[in-house]
């Protein structure tokens, strides 16, 4: 899932060039008949695209990237203002098994940017392009989607920019949202000089971790013989929210303002009738091991659980069978990532899975795809070195892509760079912010925005802004929350002030 660009002005009042008041160096469909780097890239459309009453004329160019060495190929999509270029770069993410599409790419160009997609490979969300055709792995299609392909994208599209404004672009952006998260911080790890600034929100860091790691509650409900019916879950995540609302905030808006801060006990609800039957003993032991996360058959730690306040639906839910039992109704996500990534089977069954095996199949993913598409490198050294910001986000309320992951990713900056990583990396934590967007919390305005700044300008972003149905809050660089003075009115977000919040326990070993 991709957080859309958000609307705004160019920061500061400095822009890096001003726009081009001239006609770009050639006509867009001249491009066609350039060569452009890397040496296999063609192009194989460019065309200009009237404006509108809601875009600008746009030149939009569609590439193919091959590469020789595997047979690999890339489609890369470049959309370019023809008359209000504001002389930035933006290349925009994808969302779950999605590398990108041109869709995406509207916001951008709207604001003025040159703007690049990639569809990373394949075409679609769909995770089958794990395997092909004849049932053996694609590794290039999933190496492509791991990193190689958002790569070639950045170097094809600063080098059609280029040729067409005749002057390349003075800054370069990355903005995605989950998957393209993830891409980002691949980006920053693999190919530090690709981006001056990348936004990456609910970034997937730890894929293999946290996409094996999804299906983990589903497993329990398996093997405890309990699936638990979604009204209970929806009691249970009410009840938190209720004990904890005024934790970190001090007011009482239906928010977790500090999350790592709530101790919620479960067992409380034991005895609780619901619409779908009274709250069991065995009910509150699933959820108590969904929170906890999962675990190895000896205890050991594998990955984080699913923080108090966000939604159990998504990933836990349930539904009746053909006779009418209440079964597990996992995440369709989870069983392509098994079916053709893990097991290489597309019949595969996961309710043939037990703790043992699920441990195995995570331990797999870990050593198959944690280079190829883990995004948990913290050697960010070159990025820092030329001058790149790293500004990333997350949802604390996010049902699918646990918070914890992020912010175990940070705090472990922060152990390699010490006080100077918020220098040029900053995380910041949206209390009841679903994924990359929805939730009961306020969302990002133009944390975006913020980015740009702090490349541009200097103007490193302690507080971004967000706001929903009327409320404005200041989201705080992690570890501070935002926490209401007892001043005024506490849907203003100038009545609040950033204090020290509770730190995440990391891991354990």
């Amino acid at each position: 899932m991709l957080l859309a660009p958000t609307a705004q002005a160019a920061p500061g009042g400095k822009s890096p060039q001003a726009p081009h008041p001239d006609r770009p160096a050639i006509a867009c469909e001249a491009l066609k008949a350039r060569a452009f780097a890397p040496a296999n890239a063609t192009v194989t459309e460019a065309t200009s695209v009237p404006a509108s009453s809601t875009a600008p004329a746009t030149c939009q160019v569609t590439l193919t990237v091959s590469d020789p060495e595997d047979g690999g190929k890339v489609t890369v999509w470049v959309h370019m203002p023809e008359r209000t270029w504001n002389g930035r770069y933006q290349a925009v993410g994808g969302g779950g098994f999605s590398g990108g599409d041109p869709g995406r790419l509207a916001g951008a160009v709207q604001q003025g940017y040159a703007a690049s997609a990639t569809d990373a490979g394949h075409v679609g969300s769909s995770g089958t392009f794990g395997l092909n055709p004849d049932g053996t792995p694609n590794h290039t299609g999933r190496e492509d989607f791991g990193h190689e392909g958002v790569h070639d994208m950045a170097v094809a599209a600063k080098s059609v920019v280029t040729t067409f404004y005749g002057r390349a672009p003075e800054y370069s952006y990355w903005n995605g949202c989950s998957t393209g998260g993830r891409q980002g911080l691949m980006e920053a790890q693999n190919y530090p000089d690709d981006f001056d600034g990348i936004f990456a929100g609910a970034p997937v860091i730890n894929f293999p971790e946290m996409q094996t790691g999804q299906i983990w509650g589903q497993i329990v409900m398996l093997q405890e013989n309990n699936p638990v019916p979604a009204c209970k879950f929806e009691t249970a995540l009410k009840a938190a929210v209720a004990a904890c609302d005024t934790v970190g905030d001090g007011v009482v808006d239906g928010v977790i303002g500090d999350p790592f801060a709530c101790d919620f006990d479960l067992t409380t609800l034991i005895g609780t009738e619901t619409a779908c039957g009274t709250i069991t003993a065995k009910d509150v032991a699933v959820m108590q091991r969904i929170h906890e996360g999962p675990r190895g058959t000896d205890g050991r730690f594998l990955w984080y659980g699913l923080p108090y306040g966000a939604p159990y639906a998504g990933l836990h839910n349930t539904k009746l069978d053909d006779q009418g039992q209440l079964v597990g109704d996992p995440f369709i996500y989870d069983i392509w990532w098994i079916r053709y990534f893990l097991t290489d089977d597309p019949s595969f069954d996961w309710r043939t899975l037990d703790y043992a095996s699920f441990e195995g199949l995570f331990d797999l993913a870990v050593e198959r795809y944690g280079d190829m598409m883990g995004a948990s490198d913290t050697d960010l050294s070159a990025f820092r070195d030329s001058g790149g910001k790293l500004l990333m986000w997350h949802g604390a309320a996010d049902f699918g892509v646990t918070v914890k992951g992020t912010v175990d990713y940070y705090e472990r900056l922060e152990e390699r760079f010490g006080e100077g990583t918020d220098d040029f990396a900053r995380l910041f934590l949206a209390p009841g912010v679903g994924h990359c967007s929805g939730g009961a919390g306020p969302e990002l305005t133009n944390g975006f925005g913020a980015l740009v700044e702090w490349v541009e300008n200097g103007t490193a972003p302690a507080t971004l802004d967000a706001a929903k149905a009327g409320v404005t809050r200041p989201v705080c660089a992690y570890p501070l929350v935002a926490e209401w003075t007892g001043f005024g009115d506490w849907r203003d977000g100038s009545n609040f002030e950033c204090v020290a919040g509770t730190r995440m326990e990391l891991r354990q070993p």
